[in-house]
Order: structure tokens, then sequence, then C-alpha cells
């Protein structure tokens, strides 16, 4: 009879004890409804992560970033909304070690573009596009073009296009998310593609060659800002190649060379064609005075 007495009194404790522990663990910071709810909110009202990412505009007037595919790079890729996907050729696929799986589409181990943005679980396909193999062959986007970025990725982001800008503005969608990349079927219309080995025997055969060398693209690490016709420095990157040079926030930028600067436009088009290692001199207006300083332009990605 004792015993039976003692485990009651133990069923009771302990049954008291789990919910006094499950009073507190729902007092607990972050536990209650309202709370779970506000930290909900706080999250929705957190301004989303902004990337500059730099571009050039090539001689075709298609828009150019760079990327690193798989840790290999930079490549150079046109943003193009009307693709659906990431397209690369074989040679880059080769370079950046990726293989199709058996529906013919490629899910990349990584895939960075100049800026800072990583895109996450990006997929795409390796295909020798006749319309590259064409503008590379004859030179005519003044780049050589290594592949495309297409709607799966450029439709998870908000993007600015400020072409007086050096650079343009990824800012990432927090609720959407863009269809998934499926496979069409079939091997598509091979006629068209079978003109790019065409073009590169006409190129060859009417002494085109391409007008472009790979030349990376030099890095200054400034932040600029334009108003009432002047450029101004608005921040200086620490350890770049502008604070090592003695660039300074609220600097005037007057002109880069023999190029005068009066807009953010003409600061572009005087570094469009620097390359790394090279010596840039910057004309500049500090505290009313004016000083020349020369930049040994960094690698960028």
């Amino acid at each position: 009879m004792r015993w039976r007495i003692t485990l009651a009194f133990a069923l009771v404790a302990c049954a008291g004890l789990m919910l006094l522990l499950a009073a507190r663990a729902a007092n607990m910071p972050g536990n209650k409804p309202d709370e779970k709810k506000a930290d909900e909110k706080k999250a929705e009202d957190k301004p989303a992560a902004k990337y500059e990412i730099p571009y050039r505009l090539t001689d075709t007037k298609h828009i150019v970033v760079r990327a690193k595919i798989n840790g290999k790079g930079p490549f150079n890729m046109v943003v193009d909304t009307g693709a659906p996907a990431i397209f690369i050729p074989k040679s880059v696929a080769k370079k950046a070690k990726v293989e199709e799986n058996e529906k013919g589409l490629v899910d990349f181990d990584s895939f960075e573009i100049e800026g800072g943005l990583k895109v996450e679980k990006a997929r795409g396909r390796v295909e020798d596009l006749v319309q590259l193999d064409g503008m590379n062959s004859m030179g005519l986007a003044g780049v050589e073009l290594h592949g495309v970025i297409g709607y799966n990725v450029l439709a998870r982001y908000r993007i600015e296009y400020d072409f007086t800008k050096d650079k343009l503005v990824f800012e990432p969608l927090a609720k959407f998310d863009p269809p998934p990349l499926v496979p069409l079927g079939g091997k598509g219309n091979t006629d068209i593609q079978s003109m790019g080995p065409m073009v590169k025997m006409l190129a060859a055969f009417l002494g085109l060659k391409p007008n472009f060398d790979m030349v990376p693209r030099g890095f200054t690490g400034l932040e600029y800002e334009e108003a009432d016709g002047k450029v101004t420095i608005k921040s200086v990157l620490p350890g770049s190649p502008a604070e090592k040079a003695g660039l300074k926030a609220g600097d005037v930028i007057t002109s880069v060379k023999t190029v005068s600067v009066d807009s953010g436009k003409d600061l572009h088009k005087a570094l469009e064609k620097a390359g790394v290692g090279t010596k840039w001199r910057f004309y500049i207006t500090r505290g009313g005075k004016e000083e020349e300083i020369v930049v040994e332009l960094g690698k960028g990605l």
C-alpha cells in the first residue's frame, strides 16, 4: 500500500515539474506568439542587402558583368533577361570543371558575380551559342564573351540600371523564386547552331580578327557622387589603390589623364579600358587647391 502512495506522489511531482518547465519555456524570449509575430515582422521590415555590380557596355551595347564559376575565372557574362537561364560554352565548362546531369542541366558549385554577389543554387546549361560564337569570331563586342546570365538568376533581384554610373544595383527579392529551369526535350534547332562554325569560317575568309585583348579591368576602390556638375569622392575603401595613392572622401575629381570629368559618365568613360597595374593621373580639388595624384590600379574579382 505504501509503495502505491509513494508512486502516486512521484507521478504528481513529475507532472508538476513538466508543467513548470513548459510554462517557463513558453515565457522565454521569442516563444510567445506575439513575440514570434513581432520577430517575423522585424525580419520583413529589415532592408535587404544591396550589391553594387561593376559592368561595362560592349561596343555592341550589351551589358557585361564578370563572374567566377566554381572559383574559376573571371568570365565575361552578358546580362540578358531574354535568356531563360545561365548559358556557358563547352570551353568555359571545361575550365570551370562543370558537368551536365542526365537532364542536360548544370548545377554550379558556386557562382559569384563581381561586387560580392554569391548566387545560391545557380543552375544553367552548357551550350555553344551561335550568337556568342559569331560576335567573338568577328570581334564585334570589343571584349571576349564567355556566357549569358539569364532570367532564372536575374529574376531573383530588383535591378537598378543607370548608365550614367559604372555599377548596377542588385537587391534580392525576399519572397520570390523564379520557376525552376526545365529542359524542353529534344535537340532543339540545330540549323541555327550550325551557323556558329560557318561564321568563324567566314570571318577567317574575310581576314577579320577579334579586336580585343583579355586585359583584366583595373580596380580603384572609390565610391563617388555627382551634383552640380561635379564628381565628388564619397568614400574610399580601406587598403584600396585609391587610399594608398592618397585620394580622400570629399575630393572633387576634375579630370583623369586628359579626360575632363564633369559627370559619373565621364569618369566611367575615362577608366573604361584601364587595366590592372596601369597608372592613372587623377586631377582633384581639395580644400580649394588643385592636386595631382597618381593611382596604380589593382585587381578586382
